[in-house]
C-alpha cells in the first residue's frame, strides 16, 4: 500500500502562495495524510518551530522536510519532534534509516547506498519547472524503495509503482476531490 505524505506547505520560492492557513491545511493533512510533512525552511512557508508546532498536535508520523544541508540541521528536526526528515542533494552521516534522500539528479540517485530510502521529485529545485528526467526514469534506475513528489495534483497523477507520494501544492484539491 502507498503511504500518502500530506505536506502543509503555505508558499514556495517559485511563486505558489496557498488560498488557505497553515492552520486549515495541517487539519487536512491530519485527516487525509499517512504521513504528514512540515516545511522546516521558511522559503516555503516552515520552520523549527512549526515542525514543534505540529507534533504537538498530533501523534500521528511527521516527516521534517526541507533541504537539510547538514547533520546538525537532521539533529534539530528530531529534537523537536519529527519522526523521520527529508534530506536534499546528499547521504547524511546521522539517522540515515530515519532519512529520505532526494538526489537532485539521474546520477546522484544511481549513486546512492543501496538500503536507503529515495525521493524522486518532479521539480527542479534550482528553477521550481519540471525535470527533463521523469519517476518512471528513476524507476528504471532504482530498484529499491521510493517516494514520487511534486506536480500531483490528483490520484490519476500517482504512479502505481511508487512507494508513497508527496502531495503539497494541490493538497486541498486532492484531498478533497479524490
Amino acid at each position: 500500500m502507498q503511504a500518502f505524505i500530506a505536506e502543509v506547505k503555505t508558499k514556495s520560492p517559485f511563486g505558489y502562495e496557498s488560498s488557505r492557513s497553515w492552520d486549515e491545511l495541517f487539519e487536512l493533512a491530519l485527516h487525509f495524510g499517512d504521513v504528514i510533512s512540515i516545511h522546516t525552511d521558511p522559503r516555503w512557508g516552515g520552520s523549527l518551530d512549526i515542525l514543534e508546532k505540529a507534533r504537538n498536535k498530533t501523534h500521528k508520523l511527521i516527516m521534517a522536510k526541507g533541504i537539510h544541508s547538514t547533520d546538525e540541521e537532521i539533529e534539530d528536526c528530531f529534537k523537536r519532534g519529527a519522526d523521520i526528515s527529508l534530506v536534499v542533494g546528499r547521504v547524511p552521516k546521522v539517522h540515515i534509516g530515519k532519512c529520505l534522500i532526494e538526489p537532485l539528479t539521474i546520477d546522484e540517485l544511481i549513486q546512492l547506498p543501496s538500503g536507503v530510502k529515495a525521493v524522486w521529485n518532479a521539480r527542479d529545485l534550482d528553477t521550481g519547472l519540471k525535470k527533463k528526467d521523469s519517476f518512471h526514469d528513476a524507476l528504471s534506475v532504482w530498484d529499491g524503495w521510493i517516494c514520487q513528489a511534486s506536480m500531483i495534483r490528483g490520484r490519476e497523477d500517482v504512479i502505481p509503482e511508487a512507494n508513497a507520494f508527496i502531495v503539497g501544492e494541490s493538497l486541498a484539491e486532492f484531498c478533497l476531490n479524490t
